[in-house]
């Protein structure tokens, strides 16, 4: 008890106050709040209760201990205030989010100064509050303070949140003019905004032109080339680092590991993992860990994804969601569901995830059915959400959920638009699901409306034309495509000739095919090339679509000869139909549609022995015809037709009708389509009994 009177009584003897000062170092270092206090009530009991540098102590540390009130209260009850008082006030209100009450402060202090108004940039860009952020830096510099390297990184750092090259550009032009232009810390602040801009050559500019490297400056240019593409950049930048002596840390691994996943580059991406392995300290890092997780998952090894996964000592719901996703692309449906269900919190990207997974998997309800339970949990959709909502729609063909769908997207307020959270593609999905569902007014509807558009949008609308027959106005919308000054990419290519073959113009068909390499510099891909002997064939010009397919540089695949060989049974050509008819056979050679052709061919011009050994072949191979279907929906009831199905509960009304029809197509001379082996058999099936007889005697 004596001790700690003396204690006391020594501290209220002390010449000035730098023991105090200490003991609140001390406090800092442990965090401690409660110590704080007893330092602060001893202050109290001392000849220094009123002393500036003292309170300010206490406010700086009762700031960083996140003792807010406390700080306060002390700032309320000074007697008298100098501008460190001001700085420490206002430095603990930013850093804790009270950033209105921090300018207010700030605009009644007497005399700011530097660290001041640095201060107030630093706060507003740390809370993403970046147009703040650089207005107090405009105004700091029209007030003729200096700039340091606080001032120039927070205003990067604020453009890079905005995204706003122009002003980014122009703070670059103040460093280059000011005694950081050649600052470590300011050049790797540099790279990062460019990158955040979306401007790669100029954050390689950047990294080219500075004197002193550290490995801030290599992580900050590996991120770019990462996030930015391409991707294969970040792996040679990364070797590069690697050979001028550094070692990676966390944040570059994790980075690297990244870029492995968006190249789907396995091999490097052990390679990666193996240095994990060896170095202990990386073994509890989260991000990295969650990194090699959706690395391995998108290489389709989930095994891999999943040992990583369960070693990881924490996992978030970052980890979880990659799971997720790795086992959706795997096809491993359930595993995906499992895992999902499972998660002990969700977000939106997870329940996206799901979405996709399902929508990819062709599990069209299942991810429609998801979305309704989103909805029900509360959870805001994005337009990732509506992207995948809408693909499932369009799957379905499914007019009234499309509807019911954009519904949802017009309550969600897109403009599609483009920038920080482009929802363009949104818009491009809805032009696909409506084109798909055979509603091409509203498809082009929603193309007229939207406030920016991609090639993505433009090519939705030339297919969507193109796949539902309108074939001139497919080309209309590509010569306003061009005018525009939009490129056209392949798919454009395949929309244009697929319109050109629907409308028959070989002419201009042959024209635009032609000018993919001439005007557009775009080499004609094997889906061209179809699109091309389809156009050719349908026009009877079957000759010229046999010499293209010969010409290919590429192996023709089973498309290009199944369209000539549909061509041929259109056209009667028998003797190139048995050609195309081998060749695809050679490819496919399970596929019942070549025989089926070919005999309908031989039928049609009564070489029954042909028919006969074609199906004999087709016996021999253990080639099964599948059943055609087909279904449609009346009153939203779904009705399913398989050939010669007996099931439906109409059928007598059906096959009455089907009949009626039957005989008033051969009173106006119209031949049913031979496209199966059944109209065959119903319709010829004395002619072959009568040749077989006739065979047989």
């Amino acid at each position: 008890m004596a001790t700690r009177h003396g204690l006391v009584r020594d501290l209220l003897c002390l010449p000035d106050s730098s023991p105090f000062a200490k003991l609140l170092d001390s406090c800092l270092r442990s965090r401690s709040a409660r110590e704080t206090r007893r330092v602060h009530a001893r202050i109290l009991n001392s000849q220094f209760s009123k002393e500036i540098f003292i309170q300010n102590r206490l406010i700086d540390v009762y700031g960083k201990c996140d003792c807010l009130d406390d700080a306060r209260k002390v700032f309320d009850r000074m007697p008298q205030r100098n501008t460190f008082t001001w700085n420490s006030i206002i430095t603990v209100l930013t850093k804790s989010g009270f950033l209105d009450e921090a300018a207010r402060l700030f605009g009644s202090m007497p005399d700011p100064d530097q660290c001041s108004w640095n201060s107030m940039v630093s706060g507003f860009a740390q809370h993403d509050r970046f147009e703040e952020s650089l207005e107090y830096f405009v105004k700091m510099h029209k007030e003729n303070f200096s700039l340091n390297e606080y001032s120039f990184g927070s205003a990067l750092s604020a453009c890079a949140g905005l995204m706003d090259l122009d002003i980014g550009i122009q703070v670059h032009a103040m460093v280059s003019k000011s005694r950081y232009s050649t600052d470590v810390f300011m050049g790797s602040a540099l790279i990062d905004m460019y990158s955040k801009c979306g401007s790669v050559a100029c954050s390689q500019e950047v990294f080219s032109g500075m004197i002193e490297r550290n490995l801030v400056t290599w992580n900050s240019l590996i991120t770019c080339y990462e996030q930015n593409g391409p991707a294969s950049e970040a792996l040679e930048v990364f070797v590069r680092m690697m050979n001028s002596g550094l070692e990676p840390d966390e944040v570059t691994l994790a980075s690297v590991v990244s870029a492995c996943a968006s190249l789907c580059a396995l091999k490097e991406g052990l390679q990666i993992h193996a240095r994990v392995m060896k170095n202990n300290k990386f073994s509890d890092d989260i991000v990295l860990g969650n990194a090699l997780v959706d690395m391995y998952a998108k290489c389709s090894r989930v095994s891999e994804a999943r040992r990583v996964f369960d070693r990881m000592p924490v996992r978030n719901v970052v980890s979880e969601t990659s799971m997720v996703s790795g086992y959706a692309r795997a096809a491993s449906i359930k595993a995906a569901r499992f895992m999902f269900w499972k998660m002990k919190q969700r977000n939106v990207v997870s329940w996206n995830a799901l979405i996709a997974g399902y929508t990819q998997n062709g599990e069209n309800e299942e991810a429609l059915r998801l979305f309704l339970f989103l909805k029900r949990e509360s959870i805001w959709p994005t337009h990732y959400t509506f992207g995948n909502l809408l693909s499932a729609c369009a799957n379905l063909a499914d007019l009234q959920l499309g509807l019911q769908a954009h519904a949802h997207v017009l309550k969600q307020g897109f403009r599609f638009q483009s920038g920080a959270e482009s929802d363009v593609f949104v818009g491009n999905s809805l032009i696909d699901m409506y084109m798909k569902c055979g509603s091409v007014e509203d498809g082009s509807r929603v193309f007229k409306k939207m406030m920016e558009r991609d090639c993505v949008s433009w090519n939705a609308i030339i297919v969507g034309f193109a796949q539902n027959g309108y074939g001139v106005e497919a080309l209309e919308i590509f010569r306003k495509m061009l005018e525009c000054g939009e490129k056209p990419d392949h798919v454009t290519m395949i929309g244009v000739l697929c319109a050109c073959s629907h409308a028959g113009l070989v002419e201009e068909g042959r024209r635009y095919f032609s000018s993919m390499t001439k005007n557009h510099s775009l080499i004609p891909e094997k889906d061209h090339y179809s699109c091309m002997v389809d156009l050719l064939g349908r026009a009877g010009c079957l000759n010229e679509a046999r010499n293209l397919i010969e010409r290919m540089p590429m192996n023709p695949d089973a498309v290009v000869w199944g369209s000539l060989l549909a061509a041929c049974k259109v056209h009667g050509e028998i003797e190139m139909g048995k050609h195309a008819a081998e060749k695809l056979l050679e490819i496919e050679p399970q596929n019942s549609g070549p025989y089926v052709l070919l005999s309908n061919m031989y039928a049609e011009v009564g070489r029954w022995g042909d028919v006969v050994r074609v199906r004999k072949v087709m016996r021999q191979q253990g080639v099964i015809k599948q059943p055609g279907c087909s279904w449609i929906e009346v009153e939203r009831k779904v009705s399913v037709f398989l050939v010669k199905d007996k099931r439906h509960p109409h059928k007598n009304q059906i096959y009455s009708v089907l009949k009626m029809l039957t005989e008033e197509m051969k009173l106006v001379g119209c031949i049913s389509d031979a496209n199966d082996f059944e109209v065959y058999d119903e319709q010829s099936k004395s002619e072959l009994r009568s040749w077989m007889d006739a065979a047989m005697r």
